[in-house]
């Protein structure tokens, strides 16, 4: 039997009928909205890890294309704000010259506008800086925003020593994940092979993303299950490179340089374990550990300042050599110092420490640079909970 117009019409109805189903469906499936990133921090490093970070999210649909960087306004010698600079000729002219970062990475000198709907913050600013930093975002922050601190340092209060991936999820409400690494950054800058460590607490969905958000060819990117030990790791080691300076500036030679990294990867190991029993050995061995002492106390700005320190016999102050040499950025080594040794004083743990309590007295113009190869070791021995974490 031929159709007739009313079927047909029943028909063409039904078929409507399952559109409009279709498109009601279609309506209630949420689809991912792709991650927006900002870089809070635009010096030698954070220029570097835009750049990083920049390359991908063109390549990865899940991010938007754009990285913003939140650059702390200078005027430079020609008379041109440091912003607009970058925007211009995509260049850090100031603390990474001669690198492209990418055409999409966009310098916002206002914080709250580089961070306005960015769910994905990347903190990477001198350590001493980040309270105050963290002050200014309290509520100007996505809800859902995830974190991740570049930042090699503590803040130490009354009632102890704060991480700052602790100081950023306590102020601002979010998860904070750490990178740590040997990461001298002229060198990632020219895309030399290098390798990261990510630490999490235990989101690994969230550690894998920002695996994928930093990890390139040359730049191998790995995640481990320990915050507090990839963290102190990236903090601690600026302090033995200090010590490795002066051994530099002693011209005391390479054996007495070995020599004075084993013991501060020793001390470094005991440190973390009394202050966070969670902390495992097998992090000492990834890149944030072993691998990024061995290259800060080869190169990088501590042992640099710290070797120059040396020669003038301490004549020179580190805030004069800083200034000289650094051409802004900041040195972390010797404000860490201070902070592990006030941790150590205000806990009575000076002897089981002389290579962190002599850095210190040093930089602080007690001892002379000497004072370093007139370390004597020690072995103390000290159990807590019961012998769960030894000092050997």
């Amino acid at each position: 039997m031929a159709p007739t117009i009313e079927s047909h019409q029943e028909s063409h109805s039904l078929e409507a009928a399952q559109a409009v189903s279709v498109l009601d469906i279609n309506a209630q499936i949420e689809v991912p909205s792709r991650s927006r990133v900002t870089v809070v921090g635009s010096g030698n490093w954070g220029s570097v890890a835009a750049k990083l970070i920049a390359s991908n999210t063109l390549k990865l649909e899940s991010f938007h294309d754009e990285v913003r960087m939140w650059v702390f306004e200078e005027v430079l010698p020609c008379g041109q704000k440091l912003s607009e600079v970058i925007n211009q000729t995509n260049e850090n002219v100031k603390y990474l010259p001669g690198i492209k970062l990418g055409n999409n990475v966009i310098a916002v000198p206002d914080l709250e506008n580089a961070v306005r709907d960015a769910n994905m913050l990347v903190f990477v600013t001198p350590h001493q800086f980040m309270e105050g930093i963290c002050k200014r975002l309290v509520g100007k922050i996505c809800q859902n925003a995830q974190a991740i601190s570049l930042i090699k340092g503590m803040e130490v209060k009354k009632e102890g020593p704060c991480m700052i991936s602790t100081l950023i999820q306590e102020q601002l409400g979010i998860n904070c994940c750490v990178l740590m690494g040997a990461n001298i950054a002229n060198e990632i800058a020219v895309e030399k092979f290098s390798e990261a460590t990510v630490g999490y607490r235990d989101n690994k969905e969230i550690a894998e993303k920002w695996v994928q958000l930093f990890n390139t060819n040359y730049f191998m990117v790995s995640a481990v299950q320990d915050v507090e030990g990839v963290e102190l790791c990236g903090t601690l080691k600026n302090v033995v490179a200090i010590a490795a300076g002066f051994v530099d500036g002693l011209e005391m030679g390479n054996n007495t340089k070995a020599a004075i990294m084993r013991i501060g990867l020793r001390e470094m190991k005991a440190f973390s374990k009394l202050l966070f029993s969670s902390v495992k050995d097998s992090t000492f061995f990834e890149s944030c550990g072993v691998a990024d002492l061995i290259t800060t106390c080869l190169g990088g700005r501590n042992r640099k300042c710290a070797d120059a320190f040396a020669r003038n016999g301490g004549k020179r102050s580190f805030d004069e050599l800083e200034a000289e040499m650094l051409q802004g950025q900041k040195l972390q080594g010797v404000s860490t110092a201070k902070e592990v040794y006030e941790v150590l004083s205000h806990r009575g743990w000076l002897e089981l420490f002389p290579l962190f309590t002599t850095v210190h007295e040093i930089c602080s113009g007690r001892l002379p640079p000497s004072a370093i190869v007139e370390y004597s070791e020690h072995a103390p021995k000290l159990s807590l909970l019961g012998g769960s974490a030894q000092i050997y």
